[in-house]
């Protein structure tokens, strides 16, 4: 299986028939996958720490939207034998993954998977990012590689700059910030030279770094995707570009 990050959007990406689109056509010419892993900006929680291996309610981990964002359902079946497969893979001598029984998918993992998978008929099962140190999760993303071979659709969930205070609700693609076009750029010609230096030191070797991502949650899912996806990096492909709001919303694919 290739190995994806996405730039996942806020609830109102549902009224965005083009990036919607996008997510559609995406996978619909990816292998159909028997399961998927999501590693979404939206949990941290350390140690690693799986979500409900069974249907469970959303969680609506936002505010100030109409009702109608938070009636969106999405009853994916649970995933307890990849759950089993990630303890195995990461489980170490006073190292084990934790479990959150009660923890369904939050909006990071169901707002793309909605218009990706929209039956919610393949297995889910989403997983904390344990810190925000890029090296780390670079190394967690490698652990998870074999999940690869057995069918499993890795996805890191994020936004590929993010910075919440100088959102531009109703901007066009033309109306898109400098600092977010020059972070983008950056990127896509790091991943294009497989520069994974680079992009684990973005805050220091990227335009507008800090700017692009005040906090960097919503990049980090990427390292955990470029370790997962690490062989393959030299097949790397930007499926989505552009910008909603002022973010850059590339979304890559490692493989396949």
């Amino acid at each position: 299986m290739p190995v994806l990050y996405l730039s996942h959007g806020a609830p109102p990406l549902a009224d965005d028939e083009l990036w919607t689109s996008q997510l559609a056509r995406w996978s619909g010419r990816l292998p159909r996958p028997k399961s998927i892993l999501m590693v979404s900006a939206h949990w941290e929680s350390a140690p690693v720490t799986l979500s409900a291996t069974r249907t469970a309610p959303l969680v609506y981990d936002f505010w100030g939207f109409p009702e109608r964002y938070f009636q969106v359902r999405y009853p994916a079946p649970g995933a307890p034998g990849l759950a089993r497969r990630v303890r195995a893979l990461l489980s170490r001598p006073g190292e084990q993954v934790h479990d959150a029984p009660e923890r369904g998918l939050d909006h990071g993992a169901y707002v793309p998977l909605v218009e990706m998978y929209p039956d919610a008929d393949v297995p889910v099962l989403q997983m904390s990012m344990p810190t925000l140190e890029p090296e780390e999760l670079l190394r967690l993303g490698r652990r998870l590689a074999p999940l690869r071979d057995e069918g499993c659709l890795v996805i890191g969930s994020g936004f590929f700059t993010h910075n919440l205070s100088e959102l531009r609700w109703g901007a066009g693609v033309d109306e898109a910030p400098a600092w977010s076009r020059e972070f983008d750029d950056w990127g896509r010609e790091a991943l294009e030279r497989g520069d994974v230096d680079a992009l684990l030191d973005f805050e220091h070797k990227s335009p507008a770094g800090r700017r692009a991502h005040p906090r960097s949650e919503h990049f980090a899912p990427l390292f955990v995707a470029l370790g997962a996806g690490e062989p393959e990096l030299a097949r790397q492909r930007t499926v989505i570009d552009g910008f909603w709001a002022g973010l850059a919303k590339r979304s890559v694919q490692f493989g396949g």
